[in-house]
């Protein structure tokens, strides 16, 4: 496992920040600086830090991890892209995780589907606070 930089959970955190106020465009900015600093695998960190956020505390124990998300297919791009995302994250598939952001880079997505996963992050911490 490739160890995450410091900064990538210091920028998640940043758009996490922002994600809760509903600020949009400041998670966009925080994620194009991301990109303009790191590259793409400045964005893939930060982004496998928000999917390691969202899912919190796993359980102990070995094995392949199934999650259900009803409907996925029929899903937008970028909540597909979130669920299959956070999917690699739990089963630690980082060959699955690059391939998926090249498909979103290469389709034109990957802000969309970024933003999307700030959201659904933001979505899961308040409710689990709930």
């Amino acid at each position: 496992m490739t160890e995450v930089p410091q900064h990538a959970f210091d920028d998640a955190a940043q758009i996490l920040e922002s994600a809760i106020s509903g600020d949009s465009a400041a998670v966009a900015d925080t994620f194009d600086a991301v990109v303009d600093r790191d590259g793409v695998v400045g964005a893939w960190d930060v982004a496998w830090c928000l999917a390691a956020t969202m899912v919190g505390q796993m359980p102990g124990g070995g094995g392949a991890w199934t999650l259900e998300f009803p409907g996925i297919d029929e899903a937008q791009y970028d909540k597909r892209w979130v669920a299959r995302f956070v999917s690699a994250y739990v089963n630690g598939d980082f060959p699955t995780s690059e391939a998926l952001f090249g498909a979103a880079i290469a389709d034109g997505q990957l802000p969309d589907c970024l933003l999307a996963l700030a959201g659904s992050t933001v979505a899961t911490l308040r409710r689990r606070a709930a």
